[in-house]
């Protein structure tokens, strides 16, 4: 079964709320969070502002988005990250803490090598780096979102999920904004050195929290033991000890998924990778727009970063408001309605030009419904989630909803160069329709299941 989280627990009063963000699990996850969160601009809009800044053509600076891509594929090596046991560290650190050590010290040692490569000399020295960030960031998510699932009981997921999301966007304002006032204030060299160092927040946590405990229901060992049965992994040898782990770490999780949802299934899976796709598609280009309309970057950094980061904050408390409210799929329907209207008010911007009041307007609207669309998303993407795999059908559901994006992000810079931005930001305004469609589908889709009896209800939300 799903696990279902939220409302449906028992009332507690204020008090005790309050103390459950006292516990040192959901203070130990404001930390992760701010390491989880600092590498993902690094390689992203802080990147592109950056070579932007020293003249890289815009065509060039969108084909870096392919970048990101690897945070969107990060479920292929999931099941490694969840059970393959690191020579030495796994013994002195346990299995979750040896990862995200090891992901932690991949990022510091990408954002040094960026520094020692100059982008108008080698732009490929420049890419792999950025590759490594990117790679080593997202190995250290997984093993961080299995730590925080194993680290507390179900009803201290939502205050430790509330922490983690802090301190991940509190280290996005510092990889954005900070990293742009380090970079006007000295050099970008600078900048990217400082990011490093802070990575160390994250390197100290791991060292000084304990490795939790690790559970699979019997349940889950049935299936898995009926999957390795049938598939014939359950015989001696090594090549059949190979099997069986794959068939535990890998198949078991996807079985579920697809039994639980039936048919419905490859509709979720695709509803999921097209939820973000106008947001994802304008997000490579924000910056170099900024620049390119004269804002200086100490003008974007105070009101594209300090200011946007606040809105973004206020639209996720929004969003989970009108999910206990009314339920998921409405909100996740004018999230996603949301989304694709802001695009046209950068329209807006590009045609009024280096105007103050139209860029606090325009990231206004773009921060408030992003922020209120990924409350409801995230609410939905929990409701589909099976306990006994969370990490690794987390790791498939959060690798599906940036991948489209992040490849169709790649060609940005061509369509501007091919066009202008009035035309971009209309396209990406038009590529959040199938979210809209999809989400009012999936809605119906519950509402239907709903009035049918228990016996025949589909296991969807």
């Amino acid at each position: 079964m799903a696990s279902k989280q939220g409302v449906e627990q028992g009332v507690v009063s204020w008090s005790e709320a309050v103390r459950v963000y006292t516990r040192p699990q959901v203070i130990t996850m404001l930390f992760l969070g701010f390491a989880a969160g600092l590498p993902l601009l690094l390689v992203f809009s802080t990147l592109t502002a950056w070579l932007r800044d020293v003249d890289i053509s815009r065509s060039t600076i969108g084909f870096f988005g392919w970048i990101g891509i690897t945070y969107s594929i990060k479920v292929v090596w999931a099941p490694v990250v969840d059970r393959l046991k690191l020579p030495l560290l796994t013994r002195s650190l346990g299995q979750r803490r040896s990862w995200m050590l090891v992901g932690q010290f991949g990022v510091m040692a990408g954002l040094v090598a960026m520094v020692l490569s100059d982008p108008q000399v080698s732009l490929v020295s420049i890419a792999l780096s950025a590759l490594l960030v990117a790679f080593s960031s997202s190995t250290q998510d997984i093993a961080i979102d299995a730590f925080r699932i194993e680290s507390a009981v179900d009803e201290y997921q939502g205050a430790m999920s509330a922490s983690y999301i802090f301190g991940y966007r509190l280290a996005m304002l510092v990889a954005g904004a900070g990293a742009l006032y380090i970079a006007d204030w000295s050099s970008w060299d600078i900048s990217y050195l400082v990011m490093a160092l802070l990575m160390l927040v994250g390197v100290v946590t791991v060292l000084l929290v304990s490795e939790p405990e690790r559970h699979v229901p019997d349940t889950t060992e049935a299936m898995e033991l009926s999957l390795k049965h049938q598939l014939h992994a359950d015989q001696p040898g090594r090549w059949r000890r190979f099997e069986a782990w794959f068939v535990g770490a890998v198949v078991a999780p996807f079985v579920e998924f697809f039994r639980r949802n039936g048919s419905w299934a490859l509709l979720i899976l695709a509803f999921i990778g097209l939820y973000r796709l106008s947001d994802i598609t304008m997000g490579i280009m924000a910056n170099p727009f900024y620049l390119d309309l004269g804002f200086t970057k100490k003008e974007i950094a105070d009101i594209g970063k300090v200011f946007g980061f606040f809105m973004t904050l206020a639209g996720s408390f929004l969003g989970g408001l009108f999910v206990v409210r009314y339920g998921i799929f409405r909100p996740l329907l004018a999230g996603a309605i949301m989304v694709a209207l802001t695009n046209l008010l950068f329209v807006q911007l590009a045609m009024v030009g280096s105007d103050l009041v139209w860029l606090a307007v325009a990231i206004s609207g773009d921060n408030l419904s992003g922020g209120f669309a990924n409350a409801a998303f995230v609410a939905y993407l929990s409701s589909m989630t099976n306990r006994a795999y969370t990490a690794t059908q987390y790791a498939l559901f959060s690798s599906l909803m940036t991948l489209p994006g992040k490849f169709l992000s790649g060609f940005s810079g061509v369509i501007v160069d091919a066009s202008n931005y009035e035309v971009f930001f209309s396209y990406a305004a038009v590529m959040g329709t199938p979210a809209i469609l999809l989400s009012w589908l999936l809605w119906r889709h519950s509402l239907a299941q709903s009035r049918q009896p228990n016996s025949l209800k589909s296991t969807l939300p």
